[in-house]
């Protein structure tokens, strides 16, 4: 079974939010518990008061009752504090919650208004598309570009065959600390510094290792694919430059036959599901931070509410109040025994609660993090244009036991990320150029033509730009800016490895 891009990111969209509210759900758990120890320990406090005024004096009930309740007063004043802080928190979430939800339900719709104006834009490709290729200028320019794409496919395969040899080729070189710790030294190269005894030492690893004829062999290891990385690059530039020639006359063509309108009202909803993108990652980290405000204040972070919640328990563990226990625990008094079981039940209960608490505060710190991912995945998910209609997906367990394995840290959010990836085709339209003839597009995501199929990207002709951006496959790095208290990445795409 298939799933589309729209159901595809519903689901994780879906997704999203279920941990969103699972995140809430713990932090006023752990804010309820928070707030149930301290009265905990406010009760603890009366018991102890209680017991002083069966057991001592009233001068002596005074020097051990007074710091308790100047202690509890305290806690009290803070509990007041600390609940209206997160009434603050919790109200300022709801509206960024409410807030997101508005521009995705804005997003559906543009995206569907886009697929109606590409739907328009197509038929009308359909019809002026006999005649365009009788154009001159036009097959000039497809063949062309066929023939450069080609040029810089097979740059790409043989760039990617030379960072492959790299890999394996040059394993044994790294695998050798001797050998590695002259390369890195610059040994052998204007770059290395030593004094004579180290030199004299160096000389003698080199032969050890035969360093000087395995050197030039590493360099040259990794010098070839960098060379041929750079002239891969320069090819692709010259094959998209004359890509979007072709894009060109085709949108010209398209506006000659009647399509101007279509194009215009599509290239501004298009811009629209930019800026609303940009407004929905900006709000989503408003949203991170909020998220961070309330986990503190759940778990007690605020300097305050921890000194005077730490206050009141110091306050019960002083040497008069632990020997006024003991010597009641010796007694045999039936006002004495219940009012120490009591004790003894309270500080259980605040045990109990404590331990629970310290498993909310792992799980708050994990479905943070797996949040922040699945933001990650989501926004590499809309900038590679998945979302469109003609975006399917072989594997529908994406949104199914993937998504639960990831979610539970079964697979790594780049593992995660990958399956989309190799999952994801593009409806009607098979390998990328079949429909131009028999040319072979190769592996770049290139913007298609009107009348060719595969993924598309920003372009002045028929093309969406709404779509999949080429780029490099992904090597486990993300590329959402993402600013603030979870981090400082602001920019920069997927971490490259061996394709563009």
């Amino acid at each position: 079974m298939t799933l589309s891009g729209p159901e595809a990111l519903r689901s994780l969209e879906e997704a999203l939010r279920d941990v969103r509210r699972e995140e809430d759900d713990i932090a006023k758990r752990l804010s309820r518990s928070g707030d149930l120890i301290a009265k905990m320990r406010q009760q603890e406090g009366d018991l102890f008061k209680q017991l002083a005024a069966v057991r001592l004096d009233p001068a002596t009930q005074a020097q051990l009752s007074g710091p308790i309740n100047t202690a509890e007063q305290k806690a009290r004043d803070m509990l007041k504090t600390h609940g209206a802080a997160l009434s603050e928190v919790e109200e300022k979430l709801a509206g960024l919650d409410a807030g997101i939800a508005k521009l995705g339900t804005e997003r559906t719709g543009l995206l569907a208004e886009i697929g109606k104006h590409e739907a328009a834009l197509s038929a009308l490709a359909d019809k002026i598309k006999p005649d365009l290729l009788k154009r001159a200028d036009y097959a000039q320019a497809l063949d062309n570009a066929k023939a450069l794409v080609a040029v810089a496919d097979e740059s790409l395969r043989k760039t990617q065959q030379a960072e492959e040899d790299r890999e394996l080729k040059g394993r044994p070189y790294r695998d050798d600390p001797l050998f590695m710790y002259l390369w890195e030294r610059g040994y052998n190269t204007k770059n290395y510094r030593a004094n004579n005894l180290v030199v004299w030492l160096d000389g003698l690893v080199a032969g050890m290792v035969g360093y000087a004829d395995a050197r030039p062999n590493f360099a040259m290891l990794n010098e070839i694919p960098l060379r041929l990385r750079e002239h891969a690059e320069r090819q692709e530039g010259s094959a998209r430059t004359a890509m979007e020639a072709v894009q060109a006359i085709e949108a010209a063509a398209i506006d000659a036959a009647g399509g101007k309108e279509a194009r215009a009202a599509r290239e501004a909803a298009k811009a629209r599901l930019s800026a609303i993108d940009a407004e929905m990652v900006t709000l989503q980290d408003q949203r991170d931070e909020a998220t961070k405000t309330q986990r503190e204040l759940a778990q007690g972070s605020d300097p305050a509410y921890a000194s005077a919640i730490a206050a009141l328990a110091d306050a019960l563990a002083r040497e008069d109040v632990t020997s006024l226990l003991a010597t009641a625990r010796q007694t045999a008094t039936g006002q004495d025994d219940t009012i120490v079981q009591q004790i003894d039940e309270a500080r259980q209960r605040v045990g109990e609660e404590e331990a629970d608490t310290r498993e909310q505060q792992a799980r708050l710190k994990t479905l943070a993090g797996r949040r922040r991912e699945l933001e990650d995945i989501q926004y590499e998910f809309k900038k590679s244009g998945f979302d469109q209609p003609s975006s399917t997906f072989r594997e529908d367990n994406l949104v199914g036991d993937l998504l639960n394995d990831f979610l539970r840290g079964g697979i790594s959010a780049a593992t995660y990320w990958d399956q989309w990836q190799r999952s994801q085709n593009w409806a009607g339209s098979g390998r990328r150029g079949d429909n131009l003839g028999s040319g072979n597009w190769g592996n770049f995501n290139w913007p298609e033509t009107s009348f060719g199929g595969g993924s598309r990207r920003s372009n002045p002709g028929i093309g969406g730009g709404w779509a999949p951006s080429p780029g490099r496959p992904s090597t486990g790095g993300f590329s959402r800016p993402r600013t603030g208290s979870m981090g400082n990445r602001t920019s920069g795409g997927f971490k490259t490895g061996g394709g563009f």
